[in-house]
């Protein structure tokens, strides 16, 4: 084969892992499927030259599969032809270590054996839309906020799933202990783990705060680059899941884990900047908002409807809006309030950016930032009129507003939306609807235990 790399992925970089790692004899390959889920294969030390080089073969039916990893055939990703394999490469900047687990770790992406871009990777949609920014002279850049549970292996005596004991004392807390530095000194040991694996793993990890649930904890990531941001979002997931096995806990990323509780979110803060580096959301010269800001939130409310699917991409996502615990289902925007979908922090004018507070952590973030960029071009090409900003409480306001209301209608809405075929590319689109109508109906065949305690003997 003589494809070069079609990532810019080059073989100095492997050589300086090597020698940085003498001892590490695995490297993980990770492959994103649809649900944000890693697919792929351990190598060894000595296979990693040829997969710079040359890539490495996996099955295409791994964006045909539903969240179990079984196949679902309309996705047209399933034998279609013949169930061959397509060549995946890796991504610049995303080889390292998880020092805990004494093994490598990189992202690869799916491409055809021409090197163009296999279209059914989601992280090739988010590739194409900052393409499309770029020769608009603009340069995406963002973050994720990152939201999950730590929750101990044993159940309690009710069967339920129950807070984890700390790492540092093995108490543990019922407290909701919001903000609480006490609680993180408890669990030091842990996020020590995680810090230290994210210096080798090259991603920006910033601050750790104790979350308004009992065993719920934010972790937030430097601004940079758009597509280096959801790819630190991926590499953050995977450290905290296999940092937490180490300490007898399970990291939970479902949306909505505790019905009472409060749901895990995975923000994303976005701006543009010109060639230059400088921030064209900033602030006019007389302190408002830039009209390019305001387009780009004006868009990405017009087309937040179409795009609910990728933000509550299951049905336990749509259990995170049956509370109002800074979960907004709307399409509302606002000044410095958690009660919008699109807040504009207060930061300095130079420093600007909205945050988009819909998506559920258990989204795929290269999907999220697909869909919210994709609208902020479209509100900028559309000149899209955000309309007033809300103040106060705006929850009472997401009751008019013209989203779906169900995972069901979501479903349906997406697959009916020229905007999501356009952002998603007919492939991605096509097995996307195809996963979740499976799931869908997976789920629908199956009677809970709640159904049988409320209607068993009643009805």
């Amino acid at each position: 084969m003589n494809v070069k790399s079609p990532t810019g992925a080059e073989l100095r970089e492997v050589h300086a892992f090597l020698a940085k790692y003498p001892d590490v004899q695995g490297i993980d390959v990770v492959l994103t499927d649809c649900h944000g889920i890693g697919r792929g294969k351990t190598i060894r030390r000595h296979e990693l030259d040829a997969l710079y080089l040359s890539g490495r073969p996996i099955p295409a039916s791994m964006f045909g599969q539903d969240v179990a990893g079984d196949d679902v055939g309309d996705t047209g990703q399933v034998l279609h032809d013949g169930g061959g394999d397509k060549r995946c490469w890796p991504i610049p900047g995303t080889l390292g270590v998880l020092p805990h687990a004494k093994r490598g770790q990189v992202l690869v992406s799916m491409f055809e054996a021409d090197g163009s871009p296999f279209t059914a990777d989601p992280r090739q949609a988010l590739v194409r839309h900052v393409e499309a920014a770029q020769a608009l002279g603009f340069s995406p850049m963002g973050a994720f906020e990152l939201e999950f549970y730590l929750v101990d292996r044993e159940r309690d005596a009710r069967g339920a799933y129950q807070p984890a004991r700390y790492a540092l004392t093995g108490r543990r807390s019922l407290n909701r202990n919001t903000m609480s530095v006490d609680e993180l000194d408890e669990m030091a040991p842990f996020f020590e783990m995680i810090y230290e694996g994210a210096e080798h793993l090259g991603i920006p990890l910033e601050s750790v705060i104790s979350e308004y649930a009992v065993g719920q904890y934010e972790l937030t990531i430097r601004y940079r680059d758009l597509m280096r941001a959801a790819d630190d979002l991926v590499i953050a997931k995977r450290l905290v899941r296999s940092a937490a096995r180490r300490f007898g806990m399970e990291a939970c990323f479902m949306a909505k884990p505790f019905g009472q509780e409060a749901g895990s979110g995975m923000h994303l803060h976005l701006s543009l900047e010109n060639p230059a580096g400088e921030n064209l959301y900033a602030d006019t010269a007389e302190g408002a908002l830039s009209t390019l800001m305001l387009q780009s939130i004006g868009g990405v409310r017009r087309t937040i409807g179409d795009t609910m699917l990728v933000l509550a991409p299951f049905l336990n996502s749509w259990r995170r809006f049956a509370s109002v615990l800074y979960s907004p289902a709307s399409d509302t925007w606002g000044f410095e309030n958690r009660t919008v979908a699109i807040r504009v922090p207060n930061t300095s004018g130079k420093a600007r950016h909205f945050e988009h507070r819909v998506a559920g952590v258990d989204a795929n973030p290269y999907l999220v930032a697909a869909v919210t960029l994709a609208g902020a071009l479209r509100g900028i090409e559309e000149r899209c009129d955000p309309g007033p900003a809300a103040e106060g409480n705006s929850y009472n306001d997401a009751q008019i507003s013209d989203l779906p209301r169900s995972w069901l209608e979501a479903i349906d809405r997406l697959e009916d939306s020229s905007f999501m075929r356009e952002v998603l590319g007919l492939p991605l689109h096509q097995a996307f609807v195809a996963v979740k109508r499976a799931e869908y109906q997976r789920l629908a065949l199956h009677v809970t235990e709640v159904e049988w305690d409320l209607y068993g003997f009643s009805v």
